[in-house]
Formats: structure tokens, C-alpha cells, sequence
């Protein structure tokens, strides 16, 4: 299936953490920490401005970004976890 976002949507595959800490241990589901970083897998056209212009989006499809920590919208596609949630919701690109 494939998506596209639209307006000033992104399309995030959200980055997971490591499943145990430094001592060896395995944390469980409800330890982990929900992921902040993601990478964009597609991103749309961007937001129109009260006169109908559109305005561009600073992040592209490929970059590496962080989000807030309950942002975005989860959806489940061939098995994967994905999240689709605005620009507004972006903390920065990590370069």
C-alpha cells in the first residue's frame, strides 16, 4: 500500500531503541520509552497560507528527525508501525 501525505503531513517510520540497557537487561514493552526519532518516508506538498500560496516544507522525504513525544497519529502497514503527523510536530533534522 503505498501513501501520501497531504498538506504539511509527513509519513515517519519511527526509530526504535535498544531493547536492553547497558547492565544487560531486557526491557519489557511497557519500559521502553516511546521513540522520538524517526526517519521521513514521504512528506507532502506543504501548508497554504491565507492567500492560497503554498508554503514549502523544511523536511523532505529521507531525512532523520525529532519529534515530539506523543506526536503523530500510529497506523499499522505490512506489519509496520508508522506514524503521520505534521511539520508543527517536528523538533529539528539530525544531520
Amino acid at each position: 500500500m503505498n501513501i501520501r501525505p497531504l498538506g504539511d503531513r509527513l509519513l515517519v517510520e519511527p526509530i526504535e531503541r535498544e531493547e536492553t540497557i547497558a547492565g544487560g537487561l531486557l526491557l519489557p514493552e511497557t519500559a521502553k520509552e516511546k521513540p522520538q526519532q524517526g526517519k521521513v518516508l514521504a512528506a507532502g506538498a506543504g501548508r497554504r497560507d491565507d492567500s492560497g500560496k503554498r508554503i514549502d516544507m523544511d523536511v523532505q522525504a529521507g531525512d532523520t528527525i525529532l519529534f515530539a513525544k506523543y506526536a503523530g497519529t500510529e497506523i499499522k502497514i505490512d506489519g509496520k508501525k508508522l506514524l503521520i503527523m505534521k511539520e508543527a510536530d517536528v523538533l529539528g533534522i539530525v544531520e
